[in-house]
């Protein structure tokens, strides 16, 4: 599988971006590291800078249709720039509209917030984005993980870092499965 992991120019939470990162790796699987510009990304461990990664792809030059699932990182400042990006926003949203499965960490749900999918939804997320989430129509829970089939595609969502175990095992499972089927 190839798999697309969205993130800003600045600001994704580092662990949120390596840990699944290694697991598709650890999978046989691509993950390519996809971003509204070239160049190098800035990761943070919380509000401290962390590593850089290279860009592979920029959004805008690559479509949904090219990957086979996309993971959204989080980190408070990564998915706050995303939702700014009109690009990083339909790229996200074409995920849905073809049936590819979506896997979103931590904060990473503002962008599905930007991208108005999630109503209709169940999904998990850091607690400060429960109002975001119920605003938007869709249904917060409080788990270590959610997968949630009511829609368009499979949607796993986790809610922080000490999640990241259950939420690769998650994911990489749905999206072994595919994209779901669209009329």
């Amino acid at each position: 599988m190839r798999i697309a992991f969205l993130v800003a120019p600045e600001g994704v939470e580092q662990i949120e971006l390596t840990d699944p990162w290694q697991a598709v790796t650890d999978a046989g699987h691509e993950p390519v590291l996809v971003s509204t510009e070239p160049g190098e990304i800035q990761a943070f461990n919380h509000l401290d800078k962390a590593d850089t990664f290279p860009v592979d792809e920029v959004v805008g030059d690559v479509s949904a249709d090219s990957f086979d699932g996309l993971v959204l990182p989080g980190g408070v400042a990564n998915p706050d720039a995303l939702r700014m990006e009109e690009r990083a926003v339909s790229f996200v949203r074409d995920f849905f509209d073809s049936g590819h499965p979506v896997a979103a960490i931590c904060h990473a749900p503002w962008t599905l917030v930007e991208a108005d999918v999630v109503s209709g939804r169940v999904l998990t997320s850091w607690p400060s984005l429960r109002t975001d989430i119920t605003n938007a129509g869709g249904t917060w829970v409080d788990e270590q993980v959610q997968i949630c089939d009511h829609g368009p595609n499979t949607l796993v969502t986790s809610r922080k870092p000490d999640d990241l175990k259950a939420f690769d095992e998650a994911f990489l499972a749905e999206f072994a499965k595919g994209p779901r089927k669209t009329a």
